[in-house]
């Protein structure tokens, strides 16, 4: 067991440290809302949460140490063990996998010569297996301190990680330039990004993203012809003014109509909406 309590940081660290989290604390109607963020504040400063950041974190928001370890062996974004400047997550999970994801993975692990959740011994990059990058439509997709590499092979993985450790500079597929894990725990505390052009960086969705929303308005798959154009459904009797009619057919040559632009979102006809054919029990239970 360790000696208890935990060692606090240096005068100064704390100092400094109190002032930022004094800050992320105000933007909060009750203190412990604050946990979160202030465990990012704490990683920021050491790579990761310590016994130190913890008592830290309890003493300033009126905690006990064990709450504050609970939430923070919980969440996976913390860290619990020193790590590498680079987080370098591989996504495994189905469509990353069958993609390529674990070819990746297990590629990457011999290259570096670590393990799930290891580091590098040059303190460089620390591998791990993420569940879901939320990219599917990038598939196989790696992930260094949250920016997105999409389509991802072994041979570009290997480049990658090799850039990192020689320090080389490595731009995101999308999304803003790369920053170190510290740096970026900082912003995930609340801080901003003060990098010149880096919030200007951060763009929106990729055009594999936009092809389910480009299709769902009727508009043509960017490089396919005429015949995937879709049109939407209208209104559940089938016209957009209510009248009566069949609808559409999706056909290219139909126009589309002026209806609802997503038959996802539009209300359908269902038995349980059907009065002349109810479905289900007419009676409540006991009745």
């Amino acid at each position: 067991m360790p000696a208890l309590p935990a060692p606090d940081y240096p005068v100064d660290v704390r100092t400094r440290l109190e002032a930022d989290a004094k800050e992320v604390i105000a933007r909060y109607p009750g203190a412990r809302s604050a946990l979160l963020p202030l465990l990012h504040l704490v990683q920021a400063e050491e790579g990761h949460v310590t016994r130190t950041g913890i008592r830290f974190c309890a003493e300033l928001l009126d905690l006990t140490t064990a709450e504050v370890t609970a939430v923070s062996t919980f969440y996976s974004m913390y860290r619990r063990k020193a790590s590498g400047d680079y987080q370098v997550g591989v996504c495994t999970n189905t469509l990353c996998a069958v993609m390529g994801g674990d070819a990746i993975f297990e590629d990457l692990k011999e290259h570096l010569g670590v393990g799930n959740g290891e580091t590098t011994e040059d303190g460089a990059v620390t591998l791990e297996h993420i569940e879901c990058n939320a990219a599917c439509d990038f598939a196989p997709v790696v992930m260094v301190n949250w920016e997105f590499f999409d389509n991802q092979t072994p041979r570009s993985a290997r480049q990658l990680v090799d850039d990192l450790r020689a320090g080389r500079s490595v731009e995101p597929t999308r999304g803003a330039p790369l920053c170190t894990f510290k740096e970026t725990a900082r912003m995930l505390a609340g801080f901003p990004d003060e990098r010149p052009g880096a919030v200007e960086a951060t763009g929106g969705a990729g055009p594999a993203s936009l092809i389910g929303l480009r299709l769902a308005k009727g508009e043509a798959v960017p490089g396919r012809g005429a015949d995937h154009v879709i049109a939407p459904r209208a209104t559940p009797d089938g016209t957009p003014d209510g009248t009566g009619g069949e609808p559409p057919s999706g056909h290219p040559a139909d126009e589309p109509p002026a209806g609802h632009p997503s038959s996802h979102d539009a209300p359908q006809q269902t038995s349980a909406s059907d009065d002349q054919h109810p479905a289900g029990p007419t009676a409540e239970e006991g009745e």
